[in-house]
């Protein structure tokens, strides 16, 4: 089989630059799983036969969600072409397989629980008085204000964020998971968030353009944090938060930020397309999903604008 993974690597490397690096490891763990799937049973991973690609649907049926499913036969297709061979998978022995999957799994993807305002006002007042509880306070208090994903958190530098004379502040997101062409974006931050950064960047050296730098033995280092980092702050957040009603830490992750101010907006009155450009969103489906678990009863009244500043 090394000569299946030499040519998938010679394919892949064609790639770099025009996909995102996370999408090429996507695409790389699926094919070499499929690749080592087949090895196994003594078969021809490429081109994909109609009936090994049955198989490996059924097997992965076992420990597989319907969504991984999908992307592994999506990224499979698309790396048959790529080697140049015919897709003779769009048959209808396929589909029926599909949708047999489809029939048997639930199509719910787990969704990290929202940190809405509250929770968020709590976790900043439970950072430490410490240089890295300084740095912390401000990106969790970003993160939700820029509804921001880890990676546009971390890529933030000193000069995309401007402070605004009516005390809040604003900010440029230059590349995203839906913006891989660096079109931007316009963000906007509360005076909490604006307060808070201020405290920060006086801390931290001009010189470091990463607004969220790593810190080593009580120094700023000049590199930004890793998008790890901020999931490990946000969970270690939440456990700090006593004596109230609050998610748990496996529950929450460095999607939790965004989640809950999408929640919060919605319970603000605002629409879909306001939550959408604020989030950067650009499929209509992924927002409402956010949504759905949304703490929102329309019977009561609508919460305040001062509420969340």
């Amino acid at each position: 089989m090394s000569y299946f993974y030499k040519s998938l690597e010679d394919t892949l490397n064609k790639l770099q630059g025009a996909y995102a690096p996370n999408t090429l490891k996507s695409y790389y763990a699926d094919a070499r799983a499929f690749v080592d799937w087949c090895d196994e049973r003594n078969l021809t991973p490429f081109p994909i036969d109609p009936e090994t690609l049955c198989a490996y649907i059924e097997c992965l049926q076992m420990n597989s969600a319907y969504s991984t499913i999908r992307r592994r036969i999506a990224s499979l297709r698309r790396l048959n072409r790529m080697l140049g061979f015919e897709d003779q998978t769009r048959t209808e022995e396929v589909y029926l397989a599909i949708r047999r999957l489809k029939r048997s799994k639930c199509l719910e993807q787990r969704q990290a629980v929202g940190i809405n305002h509250d929770i968020l006002v709590k976790m900043i007042d439970a950072q430490p008085d410490t240089l890295a509880g300084k740095r912390n306070r401000a990106l969790l208090s970003l993160g939700y204000d820029f509804l921001a994903r880890r990676s546009e958190l971390v890529a933030i530098r000193s000069d995309d964020l401007k402070f605004t004379p009516d005390g809040a502040l604003k900010g440029m997101i230059r590349k995203s998971k839906t913006d891989q062409y660096g079109r931007g974006r316009l963000v906007f931050g509360s005076e909490r968030s604006a307060k808070l950064v201020q405290k920060w960047l006086r801390l931290k050296p001009p010189e470091i353009q990463p607004v969220f730098c790593a810190i080593n033995h009580g120094r700023c280092e000049d590199r930004a944090i890793c998008d790890r980092n901020v999931n490990d702050i946000i969970k270690r957040s939440v456990v700090k938060v006593k004596r109230c009603e609050r998610p748990s830490d496996l529950e929450v992750s460095g999607h939790s930020l965004r989640v809950g101010a999408a929640q919060d907006l919605l319970i603000r009155g605002y629409d879909l397309a306001a939550i959408m450009r604020a989030g950067g969103w650009s499929d209509p489906s992924t927002v409402s999903r956010y949504l759905r678990f949304s703490q929102h009863n329309i019977w009561i009244k609508r919460a305040k604008k001062s509420d969340f500043q």
